[in-house]
């Protein structure tokens, strides 16, 4: 029987980008922050009309997480027909999903041509895809979890190969932890695993984990080909290549142009299941002053306006509706440990002590209606059960004391304010992505934080379209980004952030003497040890100062009337082919 899940992922983006509302496996992404920061994409937000501050006050986190609103249609409801169109700051030169250096722009492509087994009702309830699916078994045999997957005999990819128990061996051996030549997102969740086999078929596969894994639900939403599963093409394969001939599923790519930002789908003659609604659908990479324009003149069909501004500019426009709910995106603040001014745990400190997240809140939340305390986790959001703020217990608000973390460090006030040590001046760089205002505000509250202790920060600008680059580079001295869960679960994800050997957080601080206490969260036999375990690792790992979790932002869209199955939904996501315009 198709049974039901509790999964976490977590993926690196730019933006939020409700823009699609697929997803499937178990790893967080990394987004750049920018006013369109509304509407997730590694993780796909809910919206819900909801008033803003003109009319009738502002609206909390907690209320707006109550609410969907994604306009919800059956298959039948949808017409035949029709084209996608929307934006993203970058077409990631990354298509592997799976690897390292993906983002969620990486993710919101890779779900268009690629098989989808695992989608989340908007309450986080797992639903398996019967196109790729036709049983899931879920049993505990001599302590361990086992699940029995048995793949629908049409499965195939593009290229021929049959989808089969390989596919789930190849994920598990790509993921699991144990060939460090694999650079991957995540290997949370896959290094529990003890084997994978095939069962009564090559059409089943069988999984057995060592103990018991609460949350396996979180594991095989999307597939990998074999084909891919060397180190060499894992990691490079798919770069600036997307390989639809290693795909599966009711779209493949139509048109790829990396130079100019564009990727197109339409619909795969090779599909053995239920056909897509649309004609086509499209990306474009766009800065976020080009893509709002984009969408008032018709020429995209949904756009994030999680600003004052942006939302403004399109409230009220024929033919639009405003699509709110919140978000499973959190902003956060990085700390290059590795640059030699901060390889001080000192200053890092210092720096976290100085900057104030409710202001950073208000900030980004000024003129939406909206309300959100500071978050204090980036494993769990305030909405989620288990939630606690886990970096107040090791930082507060109190630039006193990092005057007085700096005068120990050796950083004494020179000329003009800025602190010198060794005839050097106290300063580093912090690289803001794209045109965004409101990114652009943040930086400039920051920078004004920091001189008021003595530092200077040299902001640089860079477009949009470097946004992996500089990730992937560690190309930072300090860096505000998001971070984006992909299904409800947090908790099953926290080794990708804060395990020392996780290439996902880019601090380059995380400890190896956390890494016991971190693993062990997920050998816990109930969630609620579990919660009160991954609280406590967190709060250690928060002791390095690499990261500062800032907000839970809400997401909001606009979007032209009719879109179905599309928008904020907290944790509602759906195979491509429910996607399309109402009848």
């Amino acid at each position: 029987m198709l049974g039901e899940a509790d999964p976490l992922s977590i993926r690196r983006t730019q933006h939020l980008i409700s823009q699609y509302l697929i997803r499937r496996k178990p790893t967080m992404h990394v987004l750049k922050r920018t006013a369109a920061l509304a509407a997730t994409a590694v993780l796909s937000v809910a919206l819900a009309a909801c008033g803003t501050g003109s009319n009738g006050g502002d609206v909390s986190a907690q209320s707006l997480a109550k609410q969907v609103a994604y306009n919800p249609q059956p298959y039948d409801n949808i017409k035949d027909g029709g084209t996608l169109t929307t934006s993203m700051p970058e077409i990631s030169p990354q298509f592997n999903s799976w690897q390292g250096n993906s983002t969620a722009y990486t993710g919101a492509v890779w779900d268009w041509y690629n098989p989808v087994l695992i989608t989340f009702t908007a309450d986080g309830q797992a639903v398996f895809n019967p196109d790729y699916l036709t049983d899931v078994k879920q049993e505990t045999v001599g302590g361990n979890t086992r699940v029995t997957y048995t793949i629908n005999p049409k499965a195939t990819y593009n290229d021929g190969t049959p989808i089969d128990w390989t596919s789930f061996e190849a994920v598990w051996k790509a993921n699991g932890g144990t060939d460090p030549a694999y650079i991957v997102n995540s290997s949370d969740g896959y290094n529990q695993i003890r084997s994978v086999t095939q069962g009564v078929s090559s059409r089943q596969a069988v999984v057995t984990f060592n103990g018991l894994n609460l949350w396996w639900q979180n594991l095989f939403g999307t597939l990998l080909n074999p084909k891919v599963l060397s180190p060499g093409v894992f990691n490079q394969g798919y770069v600036n290549n997307p390989h639809p001939e290693w795909g599966a599923g009711p779209y493949t790519v139509s048109k790829f142009d990396q130079q100019n930002g564009v990727i197109s789908f339409e619909r795969n003659p090779k599909w053995w299941g239920k056909r897509g609604k649309l004609d086509s659908r499209t990306f474009l990479a766009m800065e976020s002053s080009a893509d709002i324009n984009a969408f008032k003149n018709g020429q995209l069909d949904a756009v994030s306006v999680g600003s004052k501004d942006r939302l403004a500019q399109v409230t009220g426009q024929p033919g639009t509706e405003i699509r709110k709910s919140a978000s499973l995106q959190l902003d956060y603040f990085t700390l290059n440990g590795t640059s030699p001014v901060l390889s001080d745990i000192r200053v890092r400190k210092a720096i976290f002590e100085c900057i104030d997240r409710t202001e950073i809140a208000k900030v980004q939340l000024q003129g939406l209606g909206y309300t959100a305390d500071p978050a204090g986790s980036m494993n769990l959001l305030p909405f989620q059960e288990g939630y606690q703020d886990d970096f107040d217990k090791v930082v507060t608000f109190d630039p006193e004391q990092a005057k007085k973390d700096l005068d120990a460090a050796g950083w004494t006030v020179g000329p003009g304010g800025i602190r010198v040590k060794n005839g050097r001046p106290l300063e580093f760089s912090y690289v803001n992505t794209g045109d965004d205002p409101i990114a652009k505000a943040v930086a400039g509250a920051t920078a004004a934080m920091l001189k008021n202790i003595g530092i200077r920060l040299d902001i640089r600008q860079v477009p949009s379209s470097d946004f992996s680059k500089i990730v992937a580079g560690q190309q930072f001295d300090m860096f505000y980004s998001g971070v984006a869960q992909s299904s409800p679960y947090g908790i099953a994800s926290i080794c990708q952030l804060f395990c020392s050997d996780s290439q996902f957080i880019k601090s380059g601080v995380n400890s190896p003497v956390n890494d016991t206490l971190i693993r062990s969260v997920n050998t816990l036999p109930t969630p609620q040890e579990q919660y009160a375990r991954a609280s406590e690792a967190e709060t250690a790992a928060f002791t390095t100062f690499g990261v500062m979790p800032t907000v839970n932002l809400p997401a909001i869209d606009a979007v032209k009337k009719g879109l179905a199955n599309y928008g904020p939904g907290r944790y509602f996501s759906t195979p491509p082919e429910n996607i399309g315009w109402q009848k």
